[in-house]
């Protein structure tokens, strides 16, 4: 057995951002000519009037205050209210492709390592475009690595799982390193015409390098002391778009082939789950949540993640204890807990321990204790 190190994050950040104020105008223009164009089935009763969105509501619902997206004029057009994102051509690299390799670079160059010393690609995500050939391998093909590839899912907990996956070849000699990388575009699975989560999507990669402990060379490594994974079915947070759709008499035009949740049954489930299996987790490894320097979350909602940490350290914690990227991010499913982790490590003294842990549909939940090297 190997140990294995985390030796290099890197981030692709898209470049438009969307801010509360311009997403609000948007809505509530396409809220005003909804209710002007059934105005009269309103007065009747027959259908129900959209309310109004605000920036106010936003920030106490979720504490987004913006998030990065790959195409803003789609979104932000009142008529249409979904991304633009042309279909490319076969010959083409595909969108997340492009965005795992601009993240796997900075990764790469991070951890000081160049494709040749890469035996395998997972792209772990929650939005994959398409069922095959897989991401990972188009990726893998792109960078030039040679080995395997391959995608996996599990919602927004798809980092941590990656993250167990890759350690696991590492420490099995199936593999000296692992480039795992998370690319999302939640814009396109989000339905920017329903006022409980218009605001809750951005987009984003991630991208990490684990690699055998003795090969590593990097100044900037942590050890990957244990995982602890956990899932739960639930159908709280759903989205049903597949390629069976086609197969059904009902079409694809539905709101839940889009994404849905019921975000205070989420909240009242989820969090104590999540605090549990982190404990437990520490625990089982001998250590106390007390030992622990920071706390890399999921970046999904600001009242989740303060909840959470209370009933882990019995007391608010401190900013600098679980850093939070989701104001200006916005929730970009697996790939929020490496983006908090990937810009609030290097500030960490060795030996320093910390928790990286994403939580989503499923319900799914995944923990990664880490020390600095």
């Amino acid at each position: 057995m190997h140990n294995a190190v985390i030796s290099g994050t890197g981030l692709y950040t898209p470049p438009h951002s969307i801010s509360n104020e311009e997403l609000v105008a948007s809505f509530n223009a396409y809220v005003h000519q909804f209710n002007a164009d059934n105005a009269a089935a309103i007065s009747r009763g027959e259908i129900e009037p959209l309310a109004e969105s605000s920036v106010a509501f936003i920030e106490k619902a979720s504490g987004i205050k913006s998030r990065f997206v790959v195409n803003k004029d789609g979104i932000l057009d009142p008529q249409r209210m979904v991304p633009r994102i042309p279909e490319r051509p076969n010959e083409e690299w595909g969108i997340l492709c492009e965005m795992s390799v601009a993240a796997a670079k900075q990764a790469l160059e991070r951890a000081g390592r160049t494709a040749a010393d890469i035996d395998g690609v997972i792209v772990a995500c929650s939005n994959l475009q398409r069922a095959y050939p897989a991401v990972a391998i188009e990726v893998q093909a792109a960078l030039g690595i040679q080995g395997f590839g391959y995608d996996m899912n599990v919602a927004c907990s798809s980092a941590t799982f990656g993250l167990q996956a890759a350690t696991n070849a590492v420490q099995l000699g199936q593999a000296r390193a692992i480039l795992m990388v998370n690319p999302e575009i939640c814009t396109g699975h989000l339905n920017f015409r329903d006022r409980d989560s218009h605001f809750i999507f951005g987009d984003a990669a991630t991208a990490v390098i684990v690699e055998r402990a003795d090969l590593a060379t990097s100044d900037y490594q942590w050890d990957i002391l244990s995982t602890k994974l956990l899932t739960q079915f639930s159908n709280n947070i759903r989205n049903n778009f597949g390629f069976l759709n086609r197969a059904g008499e009902e079409g694809i035009g539905k709101p839940d082939k889009l994404f849905i949740q019921e975000g205070r049954k989420v909240f009242r489930d989820v969090c104590p789950m999540v605090a549990e299996l982190i404990g437990k987790h520490l625990e089982e490894n001998d250590l106390q949540v007390s030992d622990v320097k920071r706390f890399w979350l999921h970046q999904a909602n600001l009242n989740m993640n303060l909840l959470i940490t209370k009933k882990l350290l019995g007391r608010d914690a401190e900013p600098h204890e679980a850093p939070v990227i989701l104001d200006t991010y916005a929730n970009t499913s697996s790939a929020g807990s490496v983006i908090a982790f990937h810009k609030n490590q290097d500030d960490l003294p060795k030996g320093s321990l910390g928790v990286l842990s994403s939580f989503g549909a499923g319900y799914s939940i995944g923990s990664v204790i880490l020390r600095r090297r």
